[in-house]
């Protein structure tokens, strides 16, 4: 009897520790995403920030041509 009362007491241990960091995960990962949920990754950049993606409409290149600068140049 003494040895079955030890193992309940030792799962409703390991319960209430499973339990509590349980809980303790979830509101890390909350706060974690409050702090970030207000942040504009999209806003226009300070400084001398320089656009380095040019459009389409540059008929000279074609897109296997940039594919094969790709590949030969890793960049």
């Amino acid at each position: 009897m003494k040895k079955g009362l030890g193992v309940v007491w030792q799962t409703i241990k390991v319960f209430i520790l499973f339990t509590g960091s349980t809980i303790l995960f979830y509101y890390g990962i909350m706060w974690i995403s409050e702090e970030y949920e207000g942040y504009h990754k999209y806003d226009e950049p300070e400084g001398a920030a320089v656009k380095v993606f040019s459009s389409v409409a540059d008929e000279e290149s074609h897109w296997y041509d940039r594919l094969l600068f790709f590949y030969m140049n890793g960049e």
